[in-house]
C-alpha cells in the first residue's frame, strides 16, 4: 500500500479522534443547539457524499450498459440499506437506550452507543476503501482526487460523530481521558475496513459499481435512520436544517472542485 492511501484511509479516524477530543472542552454535555448542528452538518455532509463520491461514479463506470446502466447503482444502494436495517435489526439504535431505566442503565447506554456507532463506522470505511481501490485499478471513473474528497467529506462527519459518541460519556460520569479513549476506538474500525476492502481489490474491481453504490445506501441509512430524526426533534430543528445546507454545500463543492 502507497503512501497516498495509507493517509487517505487515515483521514476519517482523525476527524473521529478530533470530534472525541472536544470533551476537553466541555463541563458536562453538549449543549442541545450545538448537538443539532452537528448532526446536521453531519447528515448534510453524507448526504452530498453518498452522491457525488459514491453513486455518480457507480453511474460513470457503468455507462457500457447503455440504458440499463442505472442497475449496478439501483441494486447496489438497495442492498446497502438492506445490510444496515438487518444490522439495526440485530443491533441498538444509537438512540433506542435512552428508554433503559434501573441499575445498569448507565452501562447500557454507555454500551449500546459505543457498539452502535462502531457498527456504523465500517460501511464508511468500505466506502473509503472501495473508492481508493478503484483509483488504484484505474478505469473504473475514481479519481484520486475524488477518493480524497470522500475521505475528507467522511473526516468532517466524523467530528460531530466523535463528539456525540464522547460527550454522552461525559454526561454518565466517565473521565475526559476515558471517554475520548472509546470515542477514538469507535473510529478506529473505519481504516481497518478500508484497508481490508483495499486488499480484496482483486476481486472487487469486477463488481466496484455495486459496491459504490452499496456504501451510498449504507450512509443514506445512518442519515435518514439516526441522524435526520436526532437533529429535528424537540426545539431549535430549524438550527439542524440550516447545518445540514451548509454540510452538503461544503461536501458538493470539495468533491466537484477536487474531482
Amino acid at each position: 500500500m502507497n503512501t497516498t492511501v495509507f493517509w487517505g484511509v487515515m483521514i476519517p479516524f482523525f476527524g473521529t479522534a478530533a470530534g472525541a477530543a472536544i470533551v476537553f472542552f466541555l463541563k458536562k454535555e453538549i449543549p442541545e443547539t450545538l448537538r443539532k448542528l452537528l448532526t446536521g452538518f453531519a447528515a448534510g455532509v453524507m448526504t452530498a457524499a453518498s452522491f457525488w463520491s459514491l453513486l455518480q461514479p457507480a453511474l460513470d463506470s457503468s455507462e457500457k450498459m447503455g440504458k440499463l446502466s442505472f442497475i449496478p447503482a439501483a441494486v447496489g444502494f438497495l442492498f446497502g440499506i438492506l445490510f444496515l436495517l438487518l444490522l439495526d435489526e440485530l443491533t441498538p439504535h444509537m438512540h433506542m437506550d435512552k428508554q433503559v431505566e434501573g441499575p445498569d442503565r448507565k452501562l447500557k447506554r454507555t454500551t449500546k452507543l459505543i457498539l452502535a456507532v462502531t457498527l456504523h463506522n465500517i460501511p464508511e470505511g468500505m466506502a473509503v476503501g472501495v473508492v481508493y481501490a478503484g483509483w488504484l485499478a484505474g478505469g473504473a471513473g475514481v479519481s484520486q482526487t475524488a477518493a480524497l474528497a470522500l475521505a475528507l467529506g467522511i473526516a468532517i462527519q466524523n467530528f460531530p460523530e466523535g463528539a456525540i459518541v464522547s460527550a454522552p460519556l461525559l454526561a454518565e460520569g466517565m473521565s475526559k481521558k476515558k471517554t475520548f479513549l472509546y470515542g477514538v476506538l469507535s473510529g478506529a474500525v473505519e481504516p481497518v475496513a478500508a484497508i481490508l476492502t483495499i486488499v480484496a481489490s482483486s476481486f472487487i474491481i469486477p463488481i466496484l459499481p455495486y459496491l459504490l453504490a452499496f456504501a451510498a445506501g449504507a450512509m443514506m441509512y445512518v442519515v435518514i435512520e439516526e441522524l435526520v430524526p436526532e437533529m429535528s426533534e424537540g426545539k431549535h430543528s430549524n438550527m439542524g436544517t440550516i447545518a445540514f445546507s451548509l454540510g452538503f454545500v461544503l461536501m458538493m463543492i470539495l468533491d466537484v472542485a477536487l474531482g
